[in-house]
């Protein structure tokens, strides 16, 4: 299966929409001068999606056998309104997630 076809029926699955890819953006973020994620966010059209009209997503590698890819989607509600934003939501979420875990 091909990249963008991943993450459209990762989003479909999580979602419940169709997706549709619009384009590829690539994204720095940086936090006090280091880099803490690069790569490009995938910028998907939305159908079917009660609040939604767009998404952002992408995909990398894990050390989890069981899970050997993660796909990450974010969807395009304020306050998240660009693949940067995304990004940054996620990063965030991701953060949690694991002060959860400690």
């Amino acid at each position: 299966m091909g990249y963008i076809k991943e993450l459209r029926e990762a989003i479909r699955k999580l979602h419940g929409a169709e997706a549709t890819h619009v384009e590829s953006v690539p994204v720095k973020e940086t936090f006090q001068g280091k880099t803490v994620w690069e790569g490009v966010v995938e910028v998907f059209d939305l159908r079917g999606h009660p609040k939604a009209t767009r998404a952002y997503a992408w995909a990398h590698d894990t050390d989890d056998p069981k899970q050997p890819r993660r796909h990450v989607t974010v969807l395009h509600i304020e306050p998240v309104t660009s693949p940067v934003l995304a990004v940054r939501a996620a990063i965030v979420q991701e953060h949690r997630e694991r002060g959860k875990e400690s």
